[in-house]
């Protein structure tokens, strides 16, 4: 096995599966709240890059659901309280392989 720090990203989030509820996404955005965060931490601090700026709209975040690892780091550090994060529903969300 190999050594986990030296592992990329990829490699570690590989680790995981994600089972997706596209019934009932687990993280939602409000945009008009998003839209007047200036430094959006959660692109920054989320550890699975679960959050991106839109390329189109660099004021709009986009959601990758499939990576999130459900810390709910970006809850803490959104000053603007625009994201609506919750559990997954049972059997949905995050599952470690190893």
């Amino acid at each position: 096995m190999a050594d986990l720090f030296s592992l990329t990203l990829e490699d570690k989030l590989y680790r995981t599966r994600y089972e997706p509820d596209s019934d009932h996404p687990h993280i939602t955005v409000q945009p008009a709240l998003c839209r007047d965060c200036a430094g959006k931490p959660c692109v920054l601090l989320c550890p699975a890059h679960v959050y991106k700026r839109n390329p189109n709209d660099p004021a709009v975040v986009l959601v990758s659901h499939d990576n999130c690892l459900e810390c709910g780091t970006c809850v803490q550090v959104c000053p603007t309280d625009s994201l609506d994060w919750r559990f997954p529903d049972g059997g949905m969300g995050v599952k470690y392989r190893y």
